[in-house]
């Protein structure tokens, strides 16, 4: 059956119910272009290729401020968002900050707060960005004669008015679109779209790497910003010329909806289910939630001479992971392990042998004092009820 038909008796059926605008569109000349944008959207799930555009998903912070640390590979506040700064405590970043109400549609948004009157320098760089995985955007073909354009649309809302700034930018950092956006209103959400044309050079990751990775500046000194609306072949992270968020104390930026998808035109913005959502951000950041059984298949290897030794524990990620995770403990150094009604208490040391495995690992623990445990008993490994850590899992680009 042709699409052309496939169409004509979608939009029959939805214009019956009245939720189409094709009227006085002939059956035989429906196409996809006349259909509504909620029936496009309806039929191109996972057309975002942000994830977490919503702002909904906040693992770590669980709605607390943040204050990015300096340089480095940037701080990761909500799920998926990577906030850069070459200068220490200049902004805050918190889920919903300010507690404005978001805009219609929408819940969540992230929240920046300046905290003094910076004057950024010329190799000063403050943003907000993320970094999408090669496999999300090979589709695009970007760096090739076939590169399609993409258009970025979101909800942003700040205490300042006038020219914001931009960039799309590859792995590499020597390929770079720097574009603007202007914020008519103070204090009132607008929506902003953002069409480019792909690159047709240089090189874009198509794996599990960075694609590309999408900037939103909050003051990036002329060093780094360039001309806007064209390709350049450097590490442009904004426009010259924008707006520096962190200038004025005390300034706000919000931003939601963000949406990033293939071609010229923006549409409605592409709601996933809550637990799919939280499930594409695993892939990069997980933690081990519960405050009560951390795993239940274990092994005791206690030192007969000494009494102390080390506890393995076997662990399966609940989503496969973008690639062997980085292990470290969020909090508190401190674990309850149990074997036959015998409690010691342990530390985490790291994972053993499985470095790379994106789907398992073994967790080591050290235990200094054996309760009466023999060697290679099976044991689990519980959090702290006095205020011991969680194990966190990374692996994001």
């Amino acid at each position: 059956m042709s699409l052309a038909r496939n169409l004509s008796k979608l939009a029959a059926f939805l214009s019956s119910a009245g939720q189409t605008q094709a009227a006085g569109i002939a059956d035989g000349a429906v196409t996809y272009a006349k259909l509504s944008s909620d029936v496009q959207g309806d039929m191109n799930q996972f057309k975002n290729r942000i994830i977490n555009g919503e702002m909904r998903i906040d693992q770590r912070n669980a709605g607390a401020s943040v204050t990015p640390a300096a340089a480095g590979s940037g701080t990761y506040t909500l799920d998926r968002w990577n906030n850069y700064a070459t200068q220490a405590s200049k902004y805050t970043v918190q889920q919903n900050a300010g507690a404005v109400t978001p805009p219609a549609g929408f819940t969540n948004y992230a929240g920046m707060t300046s905290s003094s009157a910076y004057s950024i320098t010329s190799t000063d760089i403050f943003l907000f960005r993320q970094s999408i995985e090669g496999y999300n955007v090979a589709d695009l073909g970007w760096g090739t004669s076939a590169a399609q354009p993409v258009t970025l649309s979101f909800w942003v809302r700040s205490s300042l008015t006038g020219t914001f700034g931009g960039s799309f930018i590859n792995a590499d950092q020597n390929r770079s679109y720097p574009f603007t956006y202007t914020i008519n209103s103070a204090n009132t959400w607008e929506q902003k779209t953002v069409t480019i044309a792909g690159d047709t050079s240089g090189t874009w990751g198509k794996t599990n790497g960075i694609g590309i990775g999408v900037y939103f500046g909050l003051g990036v000194g002329s060093t780094y910003s360039g001309t806007a609306g064209s390709w350049a072949s450097t590490n442009y992270y904004s426009a010259t010329g924008a707006t520096s968020v962190v200038g004025t104390n005390g300034a706000t930026f919000y931003i939601t909806g963000v949406q990033l998808e293939k071609g010229s035109t923006a549409t409605s913005f592409d709601y996933r289910p809550y637990g799919t959502e939280l499930a594409l951000c695993q892939r990069y950041y997980q933690r081990m939630y519960t405050d009560s059984i951390y795993a239940q298949l274990g092994m005791a290897m206690i030192s007969a001479s000494t009494g102390s030794g080390a506890v393995k524990i076997s662990y399966t990620y609940p989503q496969q992971m973008r690639s062997g995770p980085t292990i470290s403990v969020l909090g508190t150094n401190s674990f309850v392990v149990q074997s036959g009604g015998l409690s010691g208490t342990g530390v985490f040391e790291g994972n053993w042998a499985s470095a790379t495995d994106s789907r398992s690992t073994w967790i080591d623990f050290s235990v200094a004092t054996n309760p009466g445990w023999s060697v290679r008993d099976a044991c689990a490994v519980y959090r702290d009820g006095s205020g011991g850590g969680t194990i966190q899992f990374s692996s994001e680009l």
